[in-house]
């Protein structure tokens, strides 16, 4: 059966695919813990540690500039997901309304239910990065990330966030959950960043 859904590629597909992985056109779900439900209007975004204590709240969110972009997304897990398309708010429209503070270097991503990731800046300040809330048009499912998550689709998927409630801008590198547990601190699909040996 999984053969039916995950298909080993002849070559990378030119470039596309990287090392050791497997497309779908599926898209699995994995996630630690319980999912948790709340509407999109309850959405809010804490920003804490080295940057202006603030707090965005979704109609925050929704005044600023609404973008939709397709990319391929990797998992950890070896498959991968062609043209996958998201609308949300990008990071770089989000960070002019952060003010930082000296020392800042990296963020560790926040979820609702604990889950934590950790991102240098270099990795979170991309304009392919995206606070996303729909999914192929329509409103991202709660098992995927819903109501809102982050997507970065240059690292592995673990490192896009679901339900995304604070930003730490903080001075160091620290690992987050799956970082605490072996995952690698950075995680470039291309290099097979997976775990913290690699």
């Amino acid at each position: 059966m999984l053969g039916n859904f995950f298909k080993k590629p002849a070559d990378d597909m030119g470039g596309r695919v990287p090392p050791g992985q497997s497309l779908t056109s599926r898209f699995p779900v994995l996630t630690y813990g319980p999912a948790p439900r709340y509407p999109l209007e309850e959405v809010t975004v804490k920003i804490s540690g080295l940057a202006e204590a603030h707090t965005f709240s979704w109609l925050d969110l929704r005044a600023m500039p609404q973008t939709t972009l397709t990319y391929d997304i990797h998992c950890v897990t070896h498959w991968s997901k062609f043209d996958t398309t998201w609308t949300g708010i990008r990071v770089t429209d989000l960070m002019p309304h952060i003010t930082l503070k000296p020392g800042a270097t990296h963020v560790m991503i926040h979820s609702v239910g604990g889950y934590t990731t950790n991102l240098s800046l270099g990795d979170f300040v991309r304009p392919e990065n995206l606070l996303a809330y729909r999914f192929d048009d329509k409103p991202l499912e709660t098992e995927h990330g819903g109501p809102m998550r982050l997507v970065v689709p240059h690292l592995y998927f673990w490192k896009s966030a679901k339900w995304v409630s604070e930003l730490e801008f903080i001075a160091a590198d620290a690992p987050g959950f799956w970082e605490r547990n072996g995952y690698h601190m950075r995680g470039d699909p291309f290099k097979e960043e997976r775990y913290s040996d690699d």
